[in-house]
């Protein structure tokens, strides 16, 4: 990983995605949807600041564990502005994610250790379906597979 001379205030954004480990192309992503921000040189370049790097470090981390980038854009609005985050400010914008996370993890772990009776079930209404028909609330209201929305009913 190419290092940067802490004399550097401002990154390119090839500098950006080498150290990051990010695309230019998704930096460009970040940048539109609002994630990240960078001022224009006079000949019309990208300069980002340099805790940049921690934001996208931050939105590659939430992205991999499947937050979405809306709620991304809502925490990093969080962040102050005139000063780089401290490692408090990222712990509280994770923090806020944990119940999200943990209910993740068990819906995964049933996955997990159901997934045979799932593929075995076929049709998803059974009562032994835990993943898709939990209690099988589909059958409480008639026989059949009910995952599909009815065109008469739906």
């Amino acid at each position: 990983m190419p290092q940067i001379s802490e004399k550097i205030h401002e990154l390119t954004v090839g500098q950006l995605a080498a150290r990051s480990g990010a695309a230019v192309s998704a930096l460009h992503f970040y940048e539109s949807k609002g994630l990240i921000s960078s001022r224009r040189t006079a000949g019309n370049q990208r300069r980002y600041a340099r805790d940049t790097l921690r934001r996208v470090a931050f939105i590659r981390a939430a992205q991999r564990v499947g937050i979405p980038l809306a709620t991304i854009r809502e925490a990093l609005a969080e962040l102050p502005d005139e000063r780089t985050p401290t490692r408090e400010d990222w712990a509280h914008l994770s923090e806020a994610w944990r119940s999200e996370l943990d209910e993740r993890i068990k819906q995964l772990n049933r996955l997990r250790d159901h997934l045979t009776d799932c593929i075995g079930c076929g049709c998803l209404s059974l009562d032994t379906c835990v993943l898709s028909n939990p209690g099988d609330v589909f059958g409480e209201g008639r026989a059949g597979s009910r995952l599909m929305v009815d065109k008469g009913r739906g």
